[in-house]
């Protein structure tokens, strides 16, 4: 079982404790001291894909040296503003096939992450991959 907890200190802000023990400031408020509820749902789908990527290129031996998974996403105009579409930029460097990439990223969508199945229920996620 996970568990997580949110306990208010002051204004909007909170301290969300997980299961792990792990503590994270958590701010709605404009003036943000951390990331927002809904910012740590996009950073959690960029975590949970560039796991899944990262145990799938290291299966295939493929001699990465650097991986970085960014978003930009778009929200409902009116509440519940959920996400409507997400870009996932996968930046890959070493030398890697662009298949195994393509073939990681497509196997974290479609079976591996969770987050983003869950996502995917409301938002287009799509992907871009960069090899540097």
């Amino acid at each position: 079982m996970v568990t997580a907890s949110a306990t208010w200190t002051d204004g909007e802000r909170f301290v969300g404790v997980a299961s792990s023990g792990h503590a994270i400031v958590v701010d709605a408020a404009k003036d943000k001291t951390g990331p927002s509820p809904m910012e740590l749902v996009l950073i959690g789908l960029c975590g949970c894909t560039a796991s899944d990527v990262v145990g799938i290129l290291r299966k295939k031996r493929e001699p990465f040296t650097r991986l970085e998974v960014s978003a930009e996403a778009e929200r409902a105009p009116q509440p519940p503003a959920v996400y409507t579409s997400i870009k996932l930029r996968y930046r890959v460097a070493g030398k890697v096939s662009r298949k195994s990439v393509e073939d990681a990223v497509r196997l974290s969508k479609e079976k591996y992450c969770s987050v983003s199945q869950m996502l995917g229920k409301t938002a287009k996620i799509t992907s871009e991959i960069e090899l540097v």
